[in-house]
């Protein structure tokens, strides 16, 4: 049997339109509307309270077995029965919620202790603070709120023997500066050079030397700072990643001291033993010191360092690119250092072409041909100029390349 489609018989919009969403929204506040909630109960008398008390906890009891590992729920029930003013029963969650593996667990102990500490059961909140820092040393937070308690209460020594605790634990950089600035606020200048000397045996970095020297500059005292600077670069000065920061500062300490020739003298010496490559910002504050300070020969220098260190990072990027060789190798010549030019030209000869074809080689020969020319005019030198032009024609992979005839017949002179 066919259904015969029903025809509408008015097709005029509705008044009214309801959209899909609406419907829903109707239809969810109608079933919240039908959800039975518990009353609300009102205690009258002891008995009652009890009774509420006893079921309360049993609900959090059967919680816990059920869920022993939530921290979530501890929490709870230690907050409810403080809420009850029961501050015995409220320390007793707390101490079942550390048993077992629930001692590792930080938020328990910073509840557990911010609980004493706002009832003010001031022994008990060390109690806490002092095994949690015994249990977890390397959690910070715990020390530093420690420190911060015994200090609100004005037990300076106290606070003072907790950073020392602390200290003997070997903490990251931040806490030595806060046991520093915990010094300073009371004025305790020798035993905050005291902590400063640790410190920089704790963490031989450049950072931590510089802020040793500044604590000394703001004390006055220049020649202790100098000292530092002296020990920070005897240590630092084979550390690559450390040892341009600290003759940086160094230099700049003495150019604040008026002190023009002993910066001077740190910047080239850094300039000599400080890799090309990790020297880039010592370049630049040489030559900006240069223009204010020295002669035009000497900014000439600098610029020409600056130029090296330009080409440094360019062959090191692609060792294969021969044009920077040419241009490094022109810059050598200026400057006539007859051993520097040939470390450079052996330095670009190493770099052989990857493929035997023509186009790649054609400028690697040249470097050969400009080799030997240097060795023939300018260093006058007949035998390493014969030496030169054999040992090319022993890497060139064929003798129908360019350039090969030419320099079998010097080779042959």
């Amino acid at each position: 049997m066919m259904m015969i489609p029903r025809m509408v018989k008015n097709k005029t919009p509705a008044p009214v339109q309801i959209t899909a969403e609406q419907v829903l929204k109707e239809a969810r506040e109608r079933e919240d509307s039908r959800i039975l909630r518990p009353p609300k109960q009102k205690i009258t008398d002891s008995d009652e309270l009890a009774e509420y008390r006893l079921r309360r906890r049993k609900e959090f009891e059967d919680k816990i077995r059920g869920a022993k590992t939530n921290s979530q729920v501890w929490v709870r029930y230690a907050d409810w029965e403080e809420s009850q003013k029961d501050h015995d029963r409220a320390r007793s969650v707390w101490e079942r919620a550390l048993e077992d593996e629930s001692y590792r667990n930080h938020t328990l102990w910073l509840k557990y202790a911010e609980f004493e500490m706002r009832n003010k059961s001031v022994n008990h909140a060390r109690n806490v603070w002092d095994r949690a820092v015994k249990i977890l040393p390397r959690v910070d937070q715990f020390w530093y709120k420690y420190i911060h308690m015994e200090e609100i209460l004005g037990n300076i020594d106290g606070a003072r023997k907790i950073f020392e605790r602390w200290m003997d634990w070997s903490p990251d950089q931040q806490a030595w500066l806060c046991f520093i600035k915990f010094e300073l606020r009371y004025n305790e200048i020798e035993r905050s050079r005291s902590i400063y000397e640790r410190f920089v045996l704790c963490h031989p970095k450049a950072s931590s030397f510089i802020r040793y020297a500044k604590f000394e500059m703001k004390n006055s005292q220049v020649s202790l700072a100098r000292i530092v600077y002296e020990r920070a670069i005897e240590m630092l000065k084979d550390v690559e990643e450390e040892a341009e920061m600290i003759f940086v500062a160094f230099a700049e300490f003495e150019e604040l001291c008026k002190e023009v020739e002993r910066a001077r003298f740190l910047y080239k010496y850094a300039l000599d033993h400080i890799p090309k490559g990790r020297a880039e910002d010592l370049y630049k504050k040489f030559v900006a010191f240069e223009k204010q300070y020295g002669n035009k020969e000497g900014i000439d220098d600098a610029i020409v360092g600056r130029r090296k260190l330009q080409y440094e990072g360019e062959v090191r990027k692609n060792p294969l690119n021969y044009d920077s060789w040419f241009d490094y190798i022109s810059l050598e010549e200026t400057l006539g250092d007859k051993d520097r030019i040939r470390e450079v030209y052996e330095r670009a000869i190493a770099n052989v072409p990857l493929a035997e074809e023509k186009r790649y080689w054609q400028r690697y020969i040249y470097l050969w041909i400009d080799y030997a020319l240097f060795e023939e005019i300018l260093a006058e030198d007949v035998e390493r100029t014969r030496a030169v032009y054999r040992e090319c024609l022993n890497l060139i992979p064929s003798l129908q390349i360019l350039f090969c005839q030419d320099m079998v017949a010097r080779c042959t002179v």
